[in-house]
């Protein structure tokens, strides 16, 4: 696995040991930067089930000012800390180590202009986790939400505040991109 554009493009980055990380192909992420854009200049990031921090680190490397990586399994969390220590992000990151989608009610306040979500297929987490995101108000104007889930499984309910605006399929892996749509006039 390596960065695939920015700045660091070509660094490699550690990948977590064992099975228990599917970590996304470098041309499944290469090809999803094309078409969200290959610079992310000054925005705010949230990458879920962050694995390796492979999406976070790649959109610092394209110019995010900042990111919230969030993982829950111990291992992971020690390769993404490696990652951001070898690319020397230490001063753009926060990684937290948490149960998801539960502990995105401790981000509250935080807002996020691209987030990443790349639940294990198992979970069949993707519906809660958008509503997580939606609940907790983490999104900001025009935040664009990417989710990774298994083809098979069935296309989660869009709620209120998001609308789906892509669907790519590489193999066995769907990903859908979601953009925050702005309050009704008249909306708290």
């Amino acid at each position: 696995m390596r960065i695939v554009g920015g700045e660091a493009r070509g660094r490699p980055l550690r990948a977590v040991p064992g099975s228990g990380t599917r970590p996304t192909a470098d041309r499944v992420r290469q090809s999803l930067f094309d078409a969200l854009g290959q610079r992310m200049d000054g925005l705010r990031v949230l990458d879920l089930y962050a694995g390796t921090g492979a999406f976070a680190l790649e959109a610092l490397s394209r110019g995010a000012a900042w990111a919230v990586l969030v993982e829950s399994d111990a291992r992971a969390c020690g390769v993404i800390f490696h990652n951001v220590a070898a690319l020397k992000y230490e001063d753009r990151c926060t990684v937290i180590r948490a149960e998801l989608p539960q502990s995105l009610h401790g981000l509250r306040g935080e807002r996020f202009d691209l987030v990443f979500s790349d639940p294990p297929y198992a979970l069949r987490a993707a519906q809660a986790t958008l509503e997580a995101l939606t609940g907790n108000q983490l999104l900001g104007p025009d935040a664009r939400v990417v989710l990774e889930m298994d083809r098979r499984e069935p296309v989660p309910a869009v709620p209120a505040g998001l609308r789906l605006t892509d669907e790519r399929r590489y193999g066995d892996t769907r990903v859908l991109v979601f953009s925050a749509e702005p309050p009704a006039i008249g909306a708290i």
